[in-house]
């Protein structure tokens, strides 16, 4: 959106996101040198954040009045949201798909990973919605999509026959593989697990063993709190048990999961998080940027990067007043808040 030569304020460097007033200097997009300065202005630097699960199609169906329990909402392939997509047309969809990337990109989210149903050619409209922006999407296709995609995104193995067959094949297409596990109870985890994933969604239910399991076999585990509570999954700070994951050693993305009904805000998603759990502030905001390992490269602020950056003017706002940083940005640091996107 943006780009200039240098940059100065409170700077969060690295994947530890340690603070640091600085000055950063910046040659065709890529940070060149980061300079310790004694006093900077009064703004917060920081990378951009990565959204680990979407299903952004699901714009088109935003708000629709639900009744029933979760797999007959979301549950392949005649949940409501899957009739509502079959019912849509391609236009509408790709409209809708580029609307809520906008809102993500305006905000401060610079990729996120989304599930994406309707084949190939759901993957399709995904591309082309998605074609001029400056946010960069990781496309988990199904349904066959998987192959123009850059993964394969998998219901609970539980709802999908035959997934076994369709998790060979993209293994040997090299593709990214990513499953729902744990997420209405913990029964479907140990063959999620069985499968080698990349990557599992949710876990809220997930026992220790399966923890620990994901943790030995660096297994990163993307949770949806907001989801699971409006889904009415969980109604406890313990489901899913972040905390633990993160003292078990698990590697943990944050996620907003479905845009039916949760806007695909991560600054509200930490903001929550940060609310209803023990986990530290630092943590929280360390969930909302990992998940960009899942495109290749994590963003992060140091030298000879080329990486997406968030500033906050905190001097136009009473955030000037944080005595934690941490803990501000995480629940105050809203989407009213980024003044500026430096890709």
């Amino acid at each position: 959106m943006e780009s200039q030569r240098s940059l100065e304020g409170l700077a969060f460097l690295g994947e530890g996101l340690f603070p640091s007033h600085v000055r950063i200097f910046f040659e065709e997009g890529t940070i060149r040198t980061i300079e310790e300065i004694k006093t900077s202005p009064r703004r917060f630097i920081l990378p951009g954040l990565f959204n680990a699960h979407t299903h952004i199609g699901d714009t088109v169906a935003m708000d629709t009045p639900i009744e029933g329990d979760l797999a007959s909402i979301v549950a392949p392939p005649d949940g409501l949201k899957h009739r509502i997509l079959r019912a849509t047309d391609r236009m509408t969809l790709t409209a809708a798909m580029r609307s809520t990337m906008k809102y993500m990109e305006r905000t401060g989210t610079a990729g996120f990973a989304d599930f994406r149903e309707g084949g190939p050619e759901g993957v399709s409209a995904l591309k082309e919605a998605a074609a001029g922006l400056e946010i960069r999407p990781l496309i988990l296709g199904r349904d066959g999509g998987e192959r123009t995609a850059d993964g394969l995104g998998i219901s609970s193995v539980r709802d999908i026959p035959g997934h076994e067959g369709q998790i060979d094949e993209a293994r040997r297409q090299g593709k990214l593989i990513a499953i729902h596990a744990g997420e209405r109870d913990h029964h479907d985890i140990e063959g999620a697990l069985a499968c080698d994933p990349d990557l599992l969604i949710h876990c809220t239910h997930a026992r220790d063993r399966d923890l620990r399991e994901c943790a030995d076999r660096a297994i990163p585990i993307t949770i949806c709190p907001r989801s699971n509570w409006v889904l009415g999954v969980t109604r406890s700070a313990s489901h899913p048990p972040v905390a633990r994951m993160i003292e078990l050693g698990c590697t943990v993305f944050l996620g907003t999961d479905n845009a039916m009904f949760i806007q695909p805000d991560l600054w509200r998603e930490m903001a929550f998080l940060s609310v209803i759990t023990s986990v530290s502030a630092r943590e929280i905001l360390k969930m909302g940027i990992a998940g960009s390992t899942l495109s290749g490269s994590m963003y992060r602020i140091s030298e000879g990067q080329k990486t997406p950056i968030i500033v906050i003017d905190a001097e136009q706002s009473n955030l000037r007043y944080s005595r934690e940083p941490y803990q501000t940005i995480v629940s105050r640091g809203g989407s009213d808040h980024p003044k500026r996107i430096v890709y």
